[in-house]
């Protein structure tokens, strides 16, 4: 998660939401790192996990990350939640809790959904504190100005 936490911070420096993903192989080996590239590219679909998973996936020469886990500072939005579905990850580890979009128990629960093809294991909450406080510090300013 620190390493997640320190790809967030290029996201920020692009002018997006400082969030950072990581795609661990089963043997725990990082095969795929992104943070949003939203602003920067012009894409709304450029969101941390999908570049992590879009790597991992070029990585090991198919898109089917079986035993892999995505580990990401916020608990992914519906688009990322589905990708890691239907990428069929075994684990999604996230930081900070999304209250407002978050698809992995907050708003949503699409990893655990009864009618998924694939569910894959959730632990949320890991280092929380610090992956929130990347958030607070961020929009902090925006949401004064």
């Amino acid at each position: 998660m620190r390493q997640a936490l320190d790809l967030a911070v290029g996201a920020e420096q692009g002018g997006d939401v400082p969030i950072g993903a990581l795609v661990l192989s089963p043997e725990g080996v990082l095969i795929g790192r992104g943070f949003n590239v939203r602003e920067v590219l012009h894409d709304p679909t450029g969101h941390a996990e999908v570049v992590a998973l879009r790597e991992a996936g070029a990585a090991v020469g198919a898109w089917r990350l079986e035993g892999c886990t995505l580990v990401v500072t916020l608990e992914p939005c519906a688009m990322c939640a589905g990708a890691a579905v239907l990428a069929r990850l075994s684990r999604i580890v996230f930081g900070a809790w999304d209250p407002k979009a978050g698809a992995c128990g907050s708003v949503w629960d699409l990893p655990r959904d009864r009618r998924a093809l694939h569910r894959p294991e959730v632990v949320g909450g890991v280092l929380e504190d610090e992956c929130a406080a990347l958030l607070v510090d961020f929009f902090g300013p925006h949401r004064l100005g």
